[in-house]
């Protein structure tokens, strides 16, 4: 029996540590598309990595049957993609744009070779990824490419959650990540009947998932990022063993718990035992993750439909108070590490314009919505606070 094929875009910790693993448990044949000519090498040379789960016992496991192509080797792609039963990527929300032509490429070759439908799932930590990678792919497709591949090939949204963080050792391809992992994945009718990958959650309606992580995962750790960095912390670890900074974190998360508890009608006991999962995830004294890593790119956390201010909005209009949520998002924008791109442009646009015109025009919280001044006067509040220390 011939091996299911997948093709896995980005060759990071994340798609090594968690997608690729997955794939592979599941019985697929792995081909990684990477730009790192050194880890293509590898892969293609020894056929397999070293994933260790780094719990309170550690834990090797062999990711077997793996493969790779450079992203350079246009040809090589197209083919791989003509044959997949499945693409996956995990190259950031950034790097959606940079790989939908290759992708796009491959589909109009599969098109024309090939009948079997066929998955496209965005494996990121961005709202609805899939759903934005389709429109660039659709982007480079011909229009009647388009009305083949809305018949044959789909883009199901999902949520991924496993904490890798950065690598270090000599090792080009073992990768050391938390136990936990989930993977969360849009039922897709045109796969109706398909063979699901081994433990992956199927659901018809991924947003309160989506919220659940977003909300918790995403946000508790900012919260542990941007507080820590302020009281001049350096790792995730070193900020959650600081008490009162622990019970902040915490605290946010009661109230974003409130919101979800309250939007979905949940349990209010088992959320509160996911957000306790979700504390003792971030101080696992096994990883060492610093607070400049967690709270990079924060223009882009701080976004409308993002982790931080999102839930705030929507908290605001439900009548809920949210205050800790309130101070997180002001912290945010006291994020000033030079050497995050996002941070100091973040930076010159308060020094230029004030922090008032982020909150309206970055966030779109306008000044008729009492938010807007919530934001703004704890942000002060913040900013004397770090300059007396």
């Amino acid at each position: 029996m011939l091996a299911k094929k997948a093709v896995h875009f980005g060759a990071g910790n994340i798609g090594r540590g968690f997608i690729g693993m997955m794939l592979s448990r599941s019985g697929y044949e792995v081909c990684f598309v990477a730009r790192n000519e050194k880890q293509v090498a590898l892969l293609k040379q020894n056929r397999s990595y070293q994933v260790t789960l780094a719990g309170e016992a550690e834990r090797v496991e062999q990711v077997e049957n793996v493969t790779a192509v450079h992203l350079r080797n246009g040809e090589a792609v197209k083919r791989r993609i003509a044959e997949t039963d499945l693409i996956t990527t995990a190259v950031g929300e950034s790097g959606l744009p940079h790989i939908a032509k290759a992708i796009a490429e491959g589909i109009a070759v599969r098109l024309r070779e090939n009948e079997r439908p066929l998955q496209v799932i965005a494996c990121e930590n961005a709202v609805k990824g899939s759903s934005k990678l389709k429109k660039w792919v659709y982007s480079h497709l011909k229009e009647e490419e388009r009305e083949l591949a809305n018949q044959r090939v789909s883009f199901p949204n999902a949520i991924v959650d496993r904490i890798v963080p950065p690598q270090s050792g000599s090792d080009s391809l073992g990768v050391r990540v938390e136990p936990f992992c989930e993977w969360v994945l849009e039922r897709d009718p045109l796969s109706a009947g398909a063979e699901e990958i081994r433990g992956v959650r199927y659901v018809d309606s991924l947003e309160p998932y989506a919220e659940r992580k977003l909300y918790t995962v995403n946000v508790g750790h900012c919260g542990a990022a941007y507080f820590g960095y302020l009281a001049g912390y350096q790792t995730i670890g070193e900020a959650l063993e600081d008490t009162s900074l622990r019970q902040k974190v915490e605290g946010v998360l009661e109230e974003t718990g409130r919101l979800l508890v309250h939007k979905y009608n949940w349990n209010a006991e088992e959320h509160r035992r996911y957000i306790r999962k979700s504390m003792q995830r971030f101080a696992n004294p096994n990883l060492i993750d610093k607070v400049t890593r967690v709270g990079r790119s924060p223009l882009r956390k701080t976004a409308p439909g993002d982790r931080l201010v999102r839930p705030a909005i929507q908290a605001e209009g439900l009548g809920m108070q949210a205050p800790l949520l309130t101070q997180l998002i002001s912290a945010a924008l006291l994020f000033d590490d030079e050497n995050d791109p996002e941070a100091m442009q973040l930076q010159r646009r308060i020094r230029e314009n004030g922090v008032r015109d982020v909150i309206r025009n970055h966030m779109g919280i306008r000044e008729n919505q009492p938010l807007h001044f919530r934001i703004a006067e704890q942000y002060e509040r913040l900013k004397r606070k770090a300059a007396d220390r």
